[in-house]
């Protein structure tokens, strides 16, 4: 079956939609090493120690900076169809 055939939910993202991913990249990347960060607290031996806690710190940060960052950005807009 050909691409132009399937329901319009499986033919995969547009290019559109793969611009805008690509757009908020940094974010997505940021966020994970936020929940990686977090992880590390809840898992730590011992209790976390002051360099998990700076590690939180920076990765909350890093999330609030690029944030920020891309709300200043033009917006990657999605053609409606």
């Amino acid at each position: 079956m050909h691409r132009k055939h399937l329901p319009s939910d499986l033919q995969g993202p547009t290019a559109a939609d793969l611009a805008a991913i690509e757009h908020e990249m940094p974010l997505i990347e940021a966020e994970i090493d936020l929940v990686d960060a977090e992880i590390r607290l809840l898992t730590a031996e011992g209790g976390p120690s002051p360099l998990d806690w700076r590690r939180l710190r920076r990765a909350e940060a890093r999330v609030t900076r690029v944030a920020a960052e891309l709300v200043a950005r033009p917006a990657v807009r999605k053609a409606v169809a």
